[in-house]
């Protein structure tokens, strides 16, 4: 049940709408001090240099800061405890870890409100969506459900009482999960959960969209019949063989397709399971950001990951390869990073075995070649963007574009930087990130927002450096890419400044 996210309408029988990364390593935290405060050397040279021109931006900074802000926060990593969720005899103990894979309190959860208790907006383009309480309380929740009214609505996509439920619950792809994961689910909500009596507000949807029999058609039409897809618990059952473990998992309660499948006009995902070239070969904007390719494409998908890089994702946020932003920190924070690591490496050993898609660039390759970085540290900015570069990105990602590896992702071969459509790099320039603290990794990375002081042509100019640096190939960035991605982030959305 993880966080749905809006989507754009693109025809009438979807009434309802399915719904890094970097900083400053010890160099740029110092670099970023007030020089007033600080009279190091590193410091007096930073203060030195030239004064980046006032940038016309709509983007407010962190906290509406205008300078320095807070980078790292450091915490000693602790080493990981077994979970044993997956093989406990308690059904309650199991629905509890099911439910985590299943990222439900992410969708269900208002930010500092009570697990589960629903209420969460939702834009879409028909309207605002609310959550529902799935808490066992008696008149808010789903307190008076039977086990098969609870199955009806996970698997099914009917609500009791209210009918189809809006395809942004992914019932898709729950329709996969099996009768006993299903009843330990059910357990560990009715016996754990806390009730709480809160009823989300109506959903903010006019008549006539508001009626819900087209979704009834839509279900029928897109959504698989559980009765002819679910499995056998034992076939898919923490013993079994991994790739097939991982299929279970990752096309069924962990819904990954919902985010990382392409979606039809229909706004139905083209493909729900990896027999389909389509499935997982990376989706369409959500929220700002493009779910990647999760197949074997080199350039853009997880070929030239290990299926250790892909755990160490899953469970600390951060890899050699680079590290979660966007939709993906949630699902690191609320789910992935409490499975255990049989489950973390069953869901590798199945995305190492999905071929590259056709869809993707499968000629293409990453070369990593010497000459950007040669360049830079001769001093040469003749290339455009490599100022920008060298002033407000080399003391993270060095001026090999190598970073520093599981704090500043590398920027050279990393494939959110290959992609052909630039849009994540855009965002996390202008908006920054933050790379989530989890229980192994408690200490945080923050990407700082360059937004508020570089406008949209000097955002283009260091994103297409960036793309075509260190043996990178890839599109140039234009302004006009830039201004499109701003004044779709979800912060201070007017116009430029003059």
């Amino acid at each position: 049940m993880k966080k749905p996210h809006s989507l754009p309408q693109r025809t009438a029988i979807v009434i309802a709408i399915i719904v890094i990364a970097s900083s400053a390593l010890s160099i740029s935290a110092i670099a970023q001090k007030d020089p007033n405060t600080d009279s190091t050397a590193a410091v007096a040279r930073a203060s030195a240099a030239p004064a980046a021109p006032p940038a016309t931006s709509n983007v407010t900074a962190p906290q509406g800061q205008v300078g320095p802000q807070a980078m790292v926060t450091m915490a000693p990593h602790i080493a990981a405890e077994k979970i044993a969720g997956a093989t406990s005899s308690d059904p309650v103990v199991r629905g509890e870890y099911l439910a985590r894979m299943g990222d439900c309190v992410a969708c269900h959860t208002v930010p500092g409100g009570k697990p589960f208790a629903g209420g969460l907006a939702m834009a879409t383009p028909i309207g605002t969506i609310y959550s529902s309480n799935i808490t066992p309380d008696q008149k808010a929740g789903i307190g008076s459900y039977s086990f098969e009214d609870f199955d009806l609505a996970v698997r099914h996509g009917e609500a009791k009482g209210k009918g189809s439920l809006y395809p942004a619950m992914p019932y898709p792809s729950y329709a996969r999960v099996s009768d006993q994961d299903m009843q330990d689910m059910y357990a560990y909500f009715m016996k754990k959960v806390e009730p709480v009596a809160s009823t989300p507000p109506e959903n903010g949807i006019s008549w006539p969209l508001s009626m819900r029999w087209p979704l009834g058609i839509w279900r029928t039409l897109f959504a698989p019949s559980p009765s002819k897809v679910q499995v056998k618990a034992g076939t898919v059952a923490p013993m079994a063989d991994p790739k097939v473990r991982g299929a279970y998992l990752v096309e069924g309660l962990g819904h990954c397709g919902s985010c990382h499948t392409p979606r039809s006009f229909t706004m139905a995902e083209k493909a729900l399971t990896g027999d389909d070239a389509q499935y997982l070969s990376g989706g369409d904007a959500i929220d700002g950001w493009i779910a990647k390719n999760l197949r074997g494409g080199d350039v853009d998908g997880l070929a030239r990951w290990s299926e250790a890089d892909i755990v160490a994702l899953l469970k600390t946020g951060r890899s050699n390869h680079s590290a979660v932003f966007g939709g993906m920190s949630d699902v690191v924070a609320h789910s992935t990073q409490y499975l255990s690591d049989g489950d973390l490496n069953a869901i590798a050993v199945y995305l190492k075995a999905l071929p590259a898609s056709s869809s993707n660039n499968t000629k293409q390759t990453f070369a990593a070649h010497p000459n950007t970085a040669n360049a830079l540290r001769k001093g040469d900015t003749s290339q455009v963007g490599a100022a920008l570069y060298l002033d407000n990105c080399a003391a993270c990602h060095r001026s090999d574009g190598q970073g520093y590896a599981q704090v500043f992702p590398a920027l050279a071969g990393n494939t959110a930087a290959l992609t052909a459509d630039p849009n994540n790099l855009i965002a996390i320039i202008l908006q920054g990130h933050q790379v989530p603290a989890t229980v192994t990794r408690p200490s945080t990375f923050t990407m700082p927002a360059f937004g508020w002081r570089l406008n949209d042509q000097q955002v283009a100019e260091v994103s297409s450096f960036v793309r075509n640096g260190w043996g990178n190939q890839a599109a140039s960035v234009t302004a006009q890419q830039v201004s499109k991605v701003r004044k779709a982030l979800p912060a201070d959305t007017s116009k430029p400044k003059p």
